[in-house]
């Protein structure tokens, strides 16, 4: 007899399924009792999965028994209310659903016609959060797997804008003079990659230095250190503006940033990753200030939204560049409805595209944009109180304005002074905290010094586990390291 060549039937796919459709919602019920920050060693996950590759199928259940004892301890609870590590990566339960519904479909997308449904919900759930977060019609998104990607998307664009299209003759190889990007010294990481990928170079990336107090980019400094490349026969082709920089929350002024640039004719990038959803809430959108002058802006909903990774949105104004930039069209892609019908295949880098759209579009409809700002609006008040109370403690310093959700805080310990001794001091008290398992936050260096990064934002966070965080963050400063 053959072997079966359909492993799982679909009835069989309904059993197991049901059993994953549980387990997941008891992992998500008893979040709360395994250690916020994975304690794994180095290697345990893959010499516990490590064994030979499975010639037969085996049990449904072995495999659950894996991700209950194997995975589960290898990954950082990241729903946890506990959890206020580097940026809030909410899952809401609503995207799964939808996650699981764009898994089950195993659409092809790769032009409209494979998939008509996929093009068309991607652009009716970017205009959506185009509507939401207050910004005009000249948009026009996609979706991307993260902001990486978009920021990315956007260099590419911007060097073929400042070079009339050199992609059709040499390239930046054949350009006369060299092309800088500018970007603040808290950028995040991303934008230095994206300039070495986009291939700029990294001596034409500028870091431009920031405010002292806002850690916000100096536009005076942008404004010299453009003229200085011009006079030295350098093109400024692109400018990133960070809204909601990783380390402090901090918020370029957008506004300055896009009148400086246009003198020179250098796009550019809005960078607001995590800071993006606050855009829903109308008592935030000041902080986006000038946005509409941009060429580009970026913001993922798999952050503090809480739409499942990976969900990254990019808008643009001009699309007919970005087709233009991107776009290709063999022979067996074509189609009678070319020309008709947006191709998101012409908007970025690959071709193939998950059904990402669904997941926002299960969100939305499930959960409703009025309980997301609820959440939202939750989660600045608990960073408030977090600050403030930490502001009534003389031992404590908030180091950074609280503009949203992160909190950075630096303990000062009684007749410590040196600077080297205050910055171990601040790994210290973090890692204390990490290591009960209670809650876990990140240490981060600004401008040369250490502090520590409480980022409110876990979808199940509520004021108690805040509260919660700030007794374990008195209690971590005053044990002695071993």
């Amino acid at each position: 007899m053959m072997p079966r060549v359909w492993t799982v039937t679909p009835e069989e796919f309904r059993v197991a399924a049901h059993q994953l459709i549980d387990w997941i919602a008891d992992y998500r019920a008893t979040v709360t009792q395994r250690p916020v920050r994975s304690e794994v060693a180095p290697g345990w996950v893959r010499d516990a999965l490590g064994a030979p590759p499975p010639e037969a199928p085996e049990p449904f259940e072995d495999v659950l028994q894996d991700l209950r004892d194997v995975v589960v301890p290898g990954v950082t609870q990241t729903q946890a209310p506990g959890y206020f590590a580097w940026f809030p990566s909410n899952a809401s339960l609503e995207s799964v659903l939808g996650d699981m519904a764009a898994s089950g479909l195993g659409a092809l997308g790769i032009t409209w016609q494979s998939a008509p449904a996929l093009t068309e919900m991607e652009e009716v759930v970017t205009d959506w959060l185009r509507e939401l977060c207050g910004l005009t019609d000249a948009w026009h998104g996609a979706i991307h797997d993260t902001a990486s990607t978009a920021c990315l998307v956007a260099l590419l664009a911007a060097r073929e804008r400042a070079t009339a299209i050199s992609e059709d003759r040499g390239g930046l190889q054949a350009e006369s003079a060299p092309l800088t990007v500018y970007a603040s010294t808290q950028a995040h990481s991303s934008v230095a990659k994206g300039v070495l990928l986009a291939g700029f170079g990294r001596d034409n990336l500028r870091l431009v230095p920031v405010d002292s107090v806002t850690y916000a980019m100096d536009v005076t400094a942008l404004r010299h250190m453009m003229a200085d490349d011009v006079a030295a026969g350098r093109r400024p082709a692109a400018v990133v503006a960070s809204l909601g920089t990783t380390g402090t929350t901090a918020f370029d002024d957008v506004m300055s940033i896009t009148e400086v640039a246009s003198a020179h004719g250098a796009w550019v990038h809005v960078d607001a990753a995590m800071a993006g959803s606050a855009m829903l809430l109308p008592e935030c959108r000041t902080l986006f200030t000038g946005v509409e002058g941009a060429d580009s802006f970026g913001w993922n909903p798999h952050k503090w939204m809480g739409t499942i990774l990976d969900c990254s949105l990019l808008y643009v104004r001009d699309v007919e560049l970005l087709i233009r930039v991107f776009s290709t069209n063999p022979s067996y892609l074509r189609a009678a409805s070319d020309g008709e019908v947006t191709q998101y295949k012409d908007w970025g880098i690959p071709l193939g595209r998950r059904f990402r759209a669904m997941k926002l579009w299960f969100h939305l409809r499930l959960a409703g944009a009025e309980a997301i700002r609820a959440r939202l609006r939750r989660d600045l008040a608990n960073a408030q109180w977090l600050a403030q109370a930490a502001d009534a403690d003389g031992e404590w310093e908030v180091c950074a304005p609280v503009a949203l959700q992160t909190v950075c805080l630096r303990h000062h310990p009684a007749g410590v002074t040196d600077p080297a001794a205050l910055d171990r001091h601040q790994q210290e008290w973090a890692e204390r905290i990490n290591a009960t398992g209670r809650a876990f936050v990140t240490p981060a260096q600004v401008e040369g010094r250490w502090l520590v990064r409480v980022s409110v934002g876990a979808e199940a966070t509520e004021l108690q586990d805040v509260a919660a965080l700030w007794q374990l963050c008195r209690q971590s400063v005053h044990v002695a390291s071993p």
